[in-house]
């Protein structure tokens, strides 16, 4: 197989999935990254509970910034970082919004917001798939974005400045057996973005995608027990650490990222893995 090859063809994975053992890649941190971009910041990051958005969540904290992580779960990793953890299911509306104000009642005005959240149920051909099943995906992949752009973006706008970065997939791009849902709102959440680009960009607010390759979380030992399309048959060493898009999140919120904004920014590009200092 083609490992290699497939990675770059197949793209990313949700970033909701919990560390996965056994990918050996080092992680380095980016050159002349010292966490000084978001010391300070409001970051609210969702599916902050496992996978990239806790990768994420940490990393972020340790650079200064006050984490607000979001998660329908718990965030065992939240009073160890001092992030605050508030429960949210982005798929509602009215929780987003709740949480949002409550993130700005406690700590400020958010300035920073990953939309992490995303499912990949159901894995199911499209003859077969459960409609509700099929909706729910779309309901936390798609319009959980906007629920969150929606929240966040009227305040950015006003003061002129803020940061909003989506979570993509190669996905988004590629259609995958069994993923029709996951493909599909991917796709929508990758326009979503450049949308918010368009309408917010003009009154200085970033808005930028991550597309982070397959990663090494617990949903992908899901992807490779349904035994569906060509990425569960990837090897485990094929799948980067959450570290690797959790730093490039981070790289993302300083002004060398600025040349990218209204754009996807690829992990698997090579050029960006140099420019964060991540060994191939």
């Amino acid at each position: 197989m083609e490992v290699a090859r497939l990675a770059t063809a197949t793209g990313g994975t949700p970033g909701t999935g919990g560390p996965g053992a056994g990918c050996a890649r080092p992680v380095a941190g980016p050159k002349g990254e010292d966490g000084m971009t978001v010391a300070g910041k409001v970051v609210v990051i969702t599916g902050a509970s496992r996978g990239i958005g806790a990768a994420a969540g940490r990393l972020f904290a340790a650079g200064g910034a006050r984490v607000v992580a979001l998660a329908r779960g718990a965030v065992d990793w939240a009073d160890e970082a001092g992030a605050l953890a508030l429960p949210c299911d982005v798929a509602d509306p009215g929780a987003v919004a709740e949480a949002m104000a409550e993130a700005g009642d406690r700590l400020g005005p958010v300035e920073v917001l990953i939309g992490n959240a995303g499912v990949i149920e159901p894995i199911a051909l499209l003859s077969e798939a459960d409609p509700a099943e099929w909706g729910r995906a779309v309901d936390v992949n798609l319009k959980g974005v906007f629920h969150g752009m929606r929240a966040v973006l009227p305040g950015m706008i006003a003061r002129g400045a803020g940061t909003v970065i989506t979570v993509s997939s190669g996905a988004a791009h590629n259609p995958l057996e069994g993923w029709s849902a996951y493909c599909a709102a991917k796709a929508g959440a990758a326009m979503l973005t450049r949308a918010a680009h368009l309408e917010a960009g003009p009154a200085g607010v970033r808005v930028l995608g991550l597309s982070p390759g397959t990663v090494a979380t617990d949903m992908q030992r899901a992807i490779r027990a349904s035994g569906v399309n060509r990425v569960s048959g990837l090897d485990w060493s094929a799948h980067v650490p959450p570290e690797w898009p959790a730093r490039a999140l981070l790289w993302m919120c300083g002004p060398d990222a600025d040349p990218f904004l209204g754009q996807e920014i690829s992990l698997r590009d090579e050029g960006i893995r140099r420019r964060l200092g991540l060994s191939a």
